[in-house]
């Protein structure tokens, strides 16, 4: 594959992230008519790493944290048991109404009830995130990453992480990192900032070398005009994408690699889950297969995942496409909004269908 990964690393994959925890009802009950919770460290970028870091790959977040918060004490340990190293200053809490870490208050839904999210972000320490906290040249330089993963999550959740990204993107290439970009749209973070996010997003992206989003994403974040109206089905479905990233492609000529993953949900235990990549100006196609669904959140984490997983792993497009779209159901199959494998076999069996015992 067309991509040039550094020779020698510290780090398979590094991101900025906002780290917080999920609670989530036992026993899928909705959140407002439930008493017992199950509790997780969570963040979208660091939910990607979770595939890398569980297969033995060494993956680092970069991240703030509120000093003498046992929340913030439950999240490191938490890392660390996922193999996930940490670097993040500690900022006072500054009283009761100071910092905090943010809560992600879901559901997983069940049959024909559909999941419900509730983030409660405010005060958020990692909302404050800057570049002047991070040593960059040792963290990129001196020990070095393999992949910068980025999601527009961070980059889009306040004016000082938007700038963080900005200045960690461009000490990666500096530096001959290779860095990932999950554009991630989402329409409260861009509120009365859409003009300066699209300026941001597009200097992202213009260093990227493996893009993930979809059409939507595109074209809400990117400013791309939308494929020709078509039919719903699967054939349109791709056919959009594919023509969608056709512009991308002519306009951000860095980008080698093009992701995105396919969802149709008939009901919140059952979902057809596909997933599309371009490399070396071919394409792969996943076809969607039907799965059957724990909690769904983190899936797309999981595909990104498992992508870079592969990508890191110098596979060909096609084995790092299945390996992503196995690494999603896994995602999927777990309360843990993120892929936990135990190791390569344990994602290939779920890619091949064999969900016989393993003894």
């Amino acid at each position: 594959m067309e991509l040039n990964l550094r020779s020698s690393y510290r780090y398979a994959i590094a991101c900025p992230t906002s780290m917080g925890v999920r609670i989530t009802p036992e026993d899928r009950m909705a959140v407002h008519n439930s008493s017992r919770f199950y509790m997780q460290a969570t963040s979208a970028e660091s939910n990607v790493l979770n595939v890398s870091s569980s297969l033995g790959r060494e993956c680092l977040v970069l991240t703030k944290f509120v000093k003498g918060s046992p929340v913030a004490e439950f999240i490191k340990s938490q890392l660390r048991a996922r193999n996930i190293r940490y670097e993040g200053v500690d900022v006072e809490q500054g009283g009761p109404w100071g910092y905090r870490h943010q809560f992600n208050i879901a559901d997983s839904g069940f049959g024909m009830r559909a999941p419900r999210v509730w983030n409660d972000r405010a005060g958020e320490v990692g909302r404050t995130l800057s570049v002047d906290e991070f040593d960059v040249e040792r963290i990129f330089g001196q020990e070095g990453v393999g992949i910068l993963h980025i999601s527009g999550l961070i980059a889009a959740m306040s004016e000082d992480t938007t700038k963080f990204c900005l200045a960690v993107a461009k000490a990666a290439k500096e530096h001959g990192t290779l860095v990932s970009f999950d554009l991630n749209y989402r329409a409260t973070f861009w509120k009365g900032r859409e003009e300066e996010l699209r300026e941001a997003f597009h200097q992202i992206a213009s260093v990227a070398d493996v893009l993930v989003g979809n059409e939507e994403d595109f074209q809400l974040c990117l400013g791309f005009a939308g494929p020709e109206a078509g039919g719903k089905d699967l054939a349109s479905k791709i056919n959009g994408f594919k023509e969608m990233i056709g512009q991308v492609k002519e306009k951000y000529t860095n980008a080698k690699v093009f992701g995105t993953t396919l969802r149709q949900v008939i009901s919140a235990n059952e979902h057809l889950w596909g997933a599309l990549l371009l490399a070396d100006d071919k394409w792969c196609v996943e076809e969607p297969r039907q799965i059957p669904v724990m909690d769904r959140i983190g899936g797309g984490d999981g595909f990104t995942g498992g992508l870079l997983y592969g990508l890191i792993s110098g596979w060909e497009p096609e084995k790092c496409l299945q390996f992503g779209w196995a690494t999603g159901v896994l995602a999927a199959s777990s309360l843990n909004d993120y892929a936990e494998p135990a190791d390569e076999k344990q994602v290939w069996d779920i890619y091949a269908g064999n969900a016989r015992v393993q003894r």
